[in-house]
């Protein structure tokens, strides 16, 4: 069977994924995000769905659900742990479009719907839709995420995010045979460094900062990044503080223990960290020692306020882990050593270093992975360097690098 697909964002960039396959009177629409941007960017419109599939829960790829599943009251497939931390994102974008005067994407009534349209998979699972096969298979990444497998006259492999190695808090993805892989390509030309040499380094330089009289602040994403800093730091013996919605995710992710490479080590992290609950025990945050907190890229959330209240101090640090994009306060920072807080660019004298714990695939796993799936077509998506995977895959599979809104075919 011959399915036409067609990327409506993120084919060619990193952030407003979507993907559309039609075909045999069938639309499917996988993932729908957007980029949180200042203003925010979309992929473009979508057509009439029939089915939704969203791997998982970061705002580049459900963000957008709502406009979708909304409105067009079609099922939406995911694990239920990314279904509610999604509707967590979702009413997030709605308050920052509010306080940011933004136009509002879709409403409150909208995401109800979504959330009613949702028909929870888990990894392993499979049902049929229009004589196809499907079945969810686990991506690694953080909790929850999944890749999709679609089964009719052929296999194709939709992959969403992945790592295929462990990480404190997931397991790694495995590979699949299959004809079609559709495969996210963020790093491409990039290799991280070795992992347990970075978490090495990142504790070092908390026993630095600490033993000179600093404080050290930890920007992170709330899903994932928040709780895998937690692990990492739970057997040290410092006052930590964790702020922002990292704290409603962590308790999420406990209530789905089965998404979890170790449910009682993510106990035990959150028993070594106060949470902030209020303005009080914020002021108390200050005066700790480390503090994990929203939001990752230091546009928004409790992160500002306490930048604010260590910028001019030299002995304190600032430790990125994750992503910084650009036009963002983190950029800023790592670019021109200033923020911008309410309205006003100010300088940070505090210590700044960065740390890369990515919970993506790099360059040569990900070239593994395809070759250990043996697929006959690679669709690299989800990256602005996918020619540097050319080298490496040319000349032993058929490698497509899609445009967004440009159409394709495939057999399914």
């Amino acid at each position: 069977m011959k399915m036409k697909c067609k990327f409506l964002g993120g084919a060619d960039m990193v952030g407003r994924m979507g993907m559309t396959m039609e075909g045999d009177g069938m639309t499917a629409l996988i993932e729908y995000g957007l980029s949180p941007t200042k203003p925010p960017e979309y992929p473009l419109p979508a057509p009439r769905i029939d089915y939704a599939f969203l791997t998982h829960s970061h705002l580049d790829h459900c963000g957008m659900m709502p406009q979708i599943c909304g409105k067009n009251e079609c099922d939406l497939f995911t694990t239920p742990l990314s279904a509610e931390i999604s509707e967590l994102m979702m009413y997030d974008t709605l308050k920052i479009a509010k306080a940011e005067d933004y136009p509002q994407p879709y409403t409150t009534g909208d995401i109800e719907r979504t959330m009613k349209s949702v028909v929870p998979m888990t990894f392993k699972d499979q049902i049929t839709i229009n004589h196809i096969d499907v079945t969810m298979l686990d991506a690694g990444h953080i909790p929850g995420a999944a890749m999709f497998q679609f089964d009719k006259d052929v296999s194709t492999i939709y992959s969403g995010d992945i790592h295929t190695e462990p990480q404190r808090l997931v397991g790694g993805a495995r590979p699949t045979d299959c004809t079609n892989l559709f495969i996210e390509g963020t790093y491409g030309g990039r290799n991280h460094p070795d992992r347990k040499t970075t978490e090495e380094a990142f504790i070092a330089k908390i026993e630095e900062v600490l033993d000179r009289g600093g404080k050290v602040l930890i920007p992170c994403f709330a899903v994932g990044r928040t709780q895998e800093i937690m692990l990492l730091l739970r057997n040290l013996g410092y006052e930590m503080w964790v702020d922002g919605m990292g704290r409603s995710v962590t308790r999420l992710f406990l209530d789905y223990p089965e998404y979890i490479r170790d449910v009682k080590h993510l106990k035990a992290a959150k028993r070594k960290f106060n949470e902030v609950r209020n303005a009080n025990s914020r002021l108390s945050a200050i005066k700790g020692e480390i503090i994990v907190t929203t939001g990752g890229m230091l546009d928004g959330g409790p992160v500002l306020g306490y930048l604010n209240a260590i910028k001019d101090d030299p002995k304190s640090a600032i430790l990125l882990v994750g992503y910084q994009a650009e036009d963002t306060n983190g950029r800023m920072l790592m670019e021109e050593h200033c923020v911008k807080i309410d309205g006003e660019i100010v300088n940070i004298s505090c210590e700044l270093q960065k740390y890369d714990f990515s919970a993506h695939a790099d360059h040569t796993q990900i070239v593994n992975f395809i070759r250990e799936c043996n697929p006959d077509n690679v669709i690299i998506m989800h990256s602005e360097a996918r020619e540097a995977f050319l080298p490496d895959l040319e000349g032993d599979f058929n490698v497509i690098l899609p445009n967004t809104g440009e159409e394709f075919d495939l057999e399914f």
